[in-house]
């Protein structure tokens, strides 16, 4: 009874449009207050939900994130890529992709960098006779990179539930990233030398290159400050976070100059919002999967995962199907918070490595930040080029599919994910 109270009351909320994070907490709570399972719980686990020293990282990431854009670094590092190939074949298409890469890598937040990017890109791209649904879909898709490309706030949730090195979880998502940003580069040619998409008129002389590059290198710098200082043990994701945000004041105001003192009260009132949202997800996420755990919810169905096939690889083809449908519906915070409570025990019962698996779980909850009908993504680029969402989804079924291509090569070779973090000391299998 506890288990169909809990599912009908969260499943209700959802279908009527509450908001995630609400459904969630009411379900929690009224299944906890019903059948008596400790009223008094819910401060302890209010308190434990967010009193954890790696989640700290999460404002931090965000605060660095809002001071860059602000300060305007996504134009300076978009520019420097125009110069370099908008003159080819699908030019802009591939400067939008590195782009949302390199801006990915300092905001950790798919919507964040779709916007940012968007605003830049997207114009340019429909004057050069870009469809504007086609440029949407690629930038939206783009910024799926992220969350696998670290610093990512999902890697910071993931290791958060699963307790496994946060350090280990950004160096992990390198390569893999890496790979992804390839395979949409890939897609973005292909599809703009069938349609005839070009670039910018002419491609920029060397010393306009140089030039560029030296207005983009403080952008370029920041994610190579924090990888470096965590790949060499100097810092902790959450002391990596404290660095960004100092770097990005710095370059802010003393470097572009484009901050002033003032605005720091706007970048701080935005950041609070992005992160007041993240955190009421993951108290109220929190509360949710222990009113689950104790009512057996989470048990019954690792139990039933288990029994489905002693194959390993067929458990996390199945499993990554259900990411991928849950993607369509949920965002990756509550995906994290619902699913792995329940994949713990199979991980442990099928003997897969922790490490490996979160990224692919990250990966397969990336894609969903682009499918219909809730892709957060989809939505920011809609809303961008004033179009509808199911023209940006028709066009995105190309980038979706090559994703999930790279989500099975990563499920298929283990040594893509931990061959960084093992070199780095940062993991021990």
């Amino acid at each position: 009874m506890e288990i169909v109270i809990i599912s009908l009351v969260f499943l209700v909320l959802m279908a009527l449009g509450a908001p995630i994070g609400t459904s969630l907490g009411i379900a929690a709570v009224l299944t906890i207050f019903q059948f008596d399972l400790g009223i008094g719980m819910l401060g302890v686990n209010f308190l434990t939900g967010i009193a954890s020293f790696p989640l700290l990282a999460i404002p931090f990431f965000v605060l660095a994130g809002v001071i860059l854009e602000k300060a305007g670094l996504a134009a300076t590092i978009a520019h420097f890529f125009e110069l370099l190939v908008g003159r080819m074949v699908g030019g802009l298409a591939m400067v939008s992709v590195f782009t949302c890469m390199f801006w990915g890598a300092l905001s950790g937040s798919g919507p964040a960098t779709t916007a940012a990017v968007g605003l830049i890109l997207l114009a340019p791209m429909i004057k050069h006779g870009y469809d504007k649904h086609f440029a949407g879909a690629t930038i939206a898709n783009s910024s799926d990179l992220s969350i696998i490309i670290p610093p990512s706030i999902a890697f910071i949730i993931y290791g958060n539930i699963t307790s496994v090195s946060v350090s280990a979880l950004f160096v992990a998502g390198i390569i893999p990233g890496l790979i992804t940003g390839i395979g949409t580069v890939l897609v973005a040619y292909l599809i703009s030398r069938k349609r005839g998409y070009r670039g910018s008129e002419r491609r920029g002389t060397p010393k306009e290159i140089l030039l560029a590059f030296k207005d983009s290198v403080w952008a370029i710098l920041a994610p190579v400050i924090i990888l470096g200082g965590i790949y060499a043990g100097i810092f902790t994701p959450t002391e990596a976070a404290v660095v960004a945000v100092f770097y990005s004041l710095f370059v802010a105001v003393f470097i572009y100059r484009s901050v002033s003192w003032r605005d720091l009260i706007r970048i701080l009132v935005d950041a609070s919002v992005t992160s007041s949202v993240i955190m009421f997800i993951v108290v109220f996420a929190g509360i949710f999967t222990w009113a689950a755990s104790v009512i057996g919810v989470i048990d019954l169905a690792a139990n039933a995962i288990i029994r489905i096939s002693p194959n390993a690889a067929v458990m996390i083809i199945l499993v990554n199907l259900l990411l991928l449908a849950l993607g369509m519906i949920l965002d990756a915070i509550s995906i994290s918070y619902l699913i792995m409570p329940i994949l713990i025990p199979v991980l442990t019962a099928f003997g897969i490595d922790p490490l490996w698996y979160g990224v692919i779980f990250i990966s397969a909850l990336a894609i969903g930040q682009a499918t219909p009908p809730v892709g957060v993504n989809l939505f920011t680029a809609a809303n961008l080029i004033k179009g509808d969402l199911d023209s940006v989804a028709k066009q995105a079924i190309p980038f979706v599919i090559m994703d999930a291509i790279v989500l099975l090569i990563l499920s298929l070779f283990p040594i893509l994910s931990m061959y960084l973090p093992i070199k780095a000391g940062l993991y021990t299998p």
